[in-house]
């Protein structure tokens, strides 16, 4: 979810090196990148460390194992485990609001992503009830990725696009040419962050050491620079509970009638 870009993706791979290592767990690394689908990644029956949005996690009829949430270092709420949804406009646009865009072309990742569809919608819905009626004029996607949703703004595709906060401080940290071509124009309530999980069947030794190892990563003075270029300061435990706002914000809308960000 968060190899974003090749140097964020070298990155992650020298985490879970460190991970295996120092949690004495022998994890393979692959790379399961777009066009493969995310589900495919969470059904493997083999998984001990991956990425998984929390609206997916809290739908699926048999969660994976909670493994810890990541503590991105520029979080909305500094400290805790959680993300929001940027906005985002092409740098170069007549826009200055999101209301801007309305009337215009709004893009998503996937209906069962958090950040690229969920969190959309939430922050659109007050401007549905207003208005009573649609907000934009088409409705594009699924786009899949936070590179793609960027891809279509670049290209005139759509107006304005969501990108989850932390896949674009990691962007920002290695494509600093980024910030010359974009212009975020609202952003989200916050929310619980995607959280790394296991394979339901993952022995309970397993999840615990690399539990254990990773609440190590904010002070582990060897992964000082990994901090940096993971834009991370560590990982908590994953409190479930919390990722229910996610199907409160689901409820809301389809209450509303606002079933798709339109």
């Amino acid at each position: 979810m968060y190899s974003v870009n090749p140097q964020a993706a070298a990155a992650w791979t020298d985490l879970f090196g460190w991970l295996a290592r120092d949690s004495g767990v022998e994890l393979d690394v692959i790379a399961h990148a777009f066009p493969l689908p995310l589900s495919d990644l969470w059904s493997r029956s083999d998984l001990a460390c991956a990425f998984m949005c929390g609206f997916p996690f809290m739908l699926a009829a048999h969660r994976p194992r909670p493994v810890a949430a990541p503590i991105p270092a520029k979080a909305p709420t500094h400290g805790r485990p959680v993300y929001a949804t940027r906005l985002l406009v092409r740098a170069d646009s007549r826009f200055a609001t999101v209301e801007d865009t309305f009337g215009g072309r709004v893009g998503y990742t996937v209906a069962d992503s958090h950040s690229g569809y969920n969190a959309l919608r939430h922050h659109l819905v007050p401007y549905y009830r207003q208005r009573g009626a649609r907000l934009y004029r088409d409705s594009v996607g699924p786009l899949t990725t936070p590179r793609r949703v960027l891809d279509a703004l670049s290209a005139g595709d759509i107006d304005i696009g969501p990108l989850d906060s932390y896949a674009l401080d990691l962007m920002l940290r290695h494509e600093a040419e980024l910030a010359t071509k974009i212009r975020i124009v609202g952003t989200t309530d916050p929310a619980p962050a995607p959280l790394l999980v296991a394979a339901p069947d993952c022995p309970d030794e397993i999840v615990t050491r690399l539990q254990a190892t990773l609440a190590t990563f904010a002070e582990a003075p060897a992964c000082a620079g990994l901090r940096d270029r993971l834009c991370l300061d560590g990982f908590a435990p994953v409190e479930i509970d919390d990722y229910e706002l996610m199907l409160r914000w689901d409820a809301e809308a389809r209450a509303a009638g606002y079933a798709e960000p339109i």
